[in-house]
């Protein structure tokens, strides 16, 4: 391939990528083809794409971008999986996807550039919470005390109360109320 053609398809691959900061790689050599049409439109579905790369044009496209914590996965045949809500929702679709299809190999992923090598790295970052998940999470921590607190003021005057009515009772029923030392 000459330098020019190498260099348009590096410039594709920049604006192909633009705005792309977390991915996944994954090799999908060997899996039969109505097997990776239904993976891919599955996925397509869920918003997330797939791109076969060219490993020496992609590195080169990849330097300086969030995209280079990738570098060391670009061994042997790639493509490049993104997109969808999260990089964590895009891990999970693969993993199941790599249960169903064992020739399905996930080669790694980066997520806010750290890298995440191999199966297990995918798998690990499939259990990570996504961005919705994590700020649910976060809301929940933080009103979890106020709840707690709500709980206890209520409590306390519904005790208070309590007392209040059972004097009232005593006090109708005309019984005396001893002094508690």
């Amino acid at each position: 391939m000459s330098k020019p053609i190498k260099n348009m398809m590096v410039a594709d691959y920049r604006r192909r990528f633009d705005g792309v900061s977390n991915a996944l790689l994954v090799d999908i050599r060997g899996i039969e083809a109505n097997e990776n049409n239904a993976m891919r439109q599955d996925l397509h579905a869920s918003g997330i794409r797939i791109t076969v790369v060219r490993n020496k044009l992609a590195r080169d496209a990849f330097k300086d971008t969030d995209l280079e914590a990738l570098v060391p996965g670009l061994e042997g045949p790639s493509a490049m999986c993104y997109g969808g809500d999260s990089v964590v929702e895009v891990a999970r679709s693969l993993v199941d996807w790599a249960k169903k299809v064992k020739e399905l190999d996930l080669k790694g992923a980066c997520l806010d550039g750290e890298y995440f090598d191999g199966h297990d790295g995918v798998k690990r970052l499939s259990t990570f919470p996504t961005r919705d998940e994590a700020q649910a999470k976060v809301v929940q921590l933080v009103l979890s005390p106020a709840g707690n607190v709500l709980g206890a003021a209520t409590s306390a005057g519904s005790n208070v109360m309590g007392i209040v009515k059972e004097i009232q009772e005593r006090l109708e029923k005309g019984e005396e109320i001893a002094k508690v030392g």
